[in-house]
């Protein structure tokens, strides 16, 4: 091999990068400590910015295309290396490419929980998370702030400080924002949208770069303010209580047994009719009356007057006139229908009627 080829094999005559990863944002290539020949080729590909750094300080910016690096299209690094009349021999300076391309799907959640003031719920706590795309535009700012010296800075390295960066921006938009914390899950895009205004000016300026997009998948309520808002759409899905009681003890009435689901269900609506009836003091429950002091005369033939709508037995013997042990009895047979509630029964007045229809 002659002087001129050893030479040749020790500069550097082509400078490119082919990145073929997904996660690289900022990559130093490996000269070996070779120089760069005078009219050497720098070849910058789309979504590329090549950066010149020479002795810790920044030389020039070449943008996408091939260049041919001579004294005329490296004007920042010939003034620090004081060529004067120009150069013909090689030189040293290290090159950094930046990628630009948009980082998609990068993930933020809040580490602990956010505390709000709500409308609905008082002070509650809310955790949050969701996915952002950023891209660099400052390569300067960039390399400087964030990447340094390193010569393959990867987006796992970057991602805990963008992380927590986001989440405080979120937060304090978030606890500011007002609003209701059962209206967020309808507003997870205006929330994306509303947060980018507050977050990019931060990111540009620290980081020299910026969110493309920003999305909010999920704000979530601690266990007890979910099952509040379960509550509050069950008692909605209910509608009027009042049919719904009378919908559940007609239903327990025709499963006498009380087993199960269903008998705690109409036991607690026969409970809550009870409650209403005795508010209301009909029927004389209010009185303590419970059996009649003498048998009563018996209805007249044109029916047996105007009843409480849930009676006990004591009611509908009176109204009978017989006997509450003669009520118990028909009762016991089947032929009456009631729901027995502790020790004692009580009789809806449709099932009276049903029974004096027989």
């Amino acid at each position: 091999m002659g002087l001129m080829d050893f030479i040749k094999g020790e500069l550097l005559e082509i400078i490119e990068w082919t990145d073929d990863s997904r996660d690289t944002i900022v990559w130093r290539f490996p000269d070996e400590d070779k120089a760069i020949k005078n009219g050497a080729q720098l070849i910058v590909r789309e979504s590329q910015v090549a950066q010149f750094v020479y002795l810790g300080e920044f030389a020039d910016t070449f943008e996408p295309g091939k260049h041919s690096l001579h004294t005329e299209n490296i004007p920042i690094l010939t003034k620090l290396k004081s060529w004067k009349y120009g150069f013909n021999s090689p030189f040293k300076v290290d090159v950094y490419y930046i990628n630009t391309r948009l980082f998609t799907g990068m993930k933020w959640g809040t580490a602990n929980p956010i505390m709000m003031r709500d409308q609905d719920f008082g002070i509650i706590r809310a955790r949050a998370y969701g996915t952002y795309d950023f891209r660099v535009t400052d390569a300067k700012r960039f390399l400087k702030e964030v990447a340094g010296s390193d010569h393959n800075f990867r987006v796992d390295e970057f991602a805990d400080t963008m992380r927590s960066r986001v989440v405080s921006v979120f937060t304090e938009a978030l606890a500011t924002s007002n609003v209701p914390v059962l209206d967020v899950a309808t507003r997870y895009s205006e929330l994306g949208d509303a947060l980018l205004p507050l977050i990019n000016p931060a990111m540009s300026s620290k980081y020299g770069m910026e969110i493309a997009s920003f999305v909010v998948e999920n704000v979530s309520v601690p266990k007890e303010v979910e099952e509040a808002i379960d509550k509050r759409s069950s008692m909605a899905a209910v509608g009027d209580l009042n049919d719904y009681v009378k919908y559940q003890m007609a239903e327990g009435l025709g499963h006498p047994s009380g087993g199960g689901p269903a008998g705690m269900a109409s036991e607690l609506a026969i409970g809550m009719a009870v409650a209403q009836e005795m508010v209301k003091g009909q029927g004389g429950i209010l009185g303590g009356q419970t059996t009649p002091a003498a048998a009563a005369p018996a209805p007249a033939s044109g029916g047996i007057g105007a009843l409480p709508e849930l009676m006990n037995p004591g009611q509908v013997a009176q109204a009978l006139g017989v006997t509450e042990a003669d009520v118990m009895t028909i009762i016991e047979s089947g032929e009456l229908k009631a729901k027995k509630i502790g020790a004692s029964h009580r009789i809806l007045k449709s099932a009276l009627d049903a029974y004096l229809a027989e």
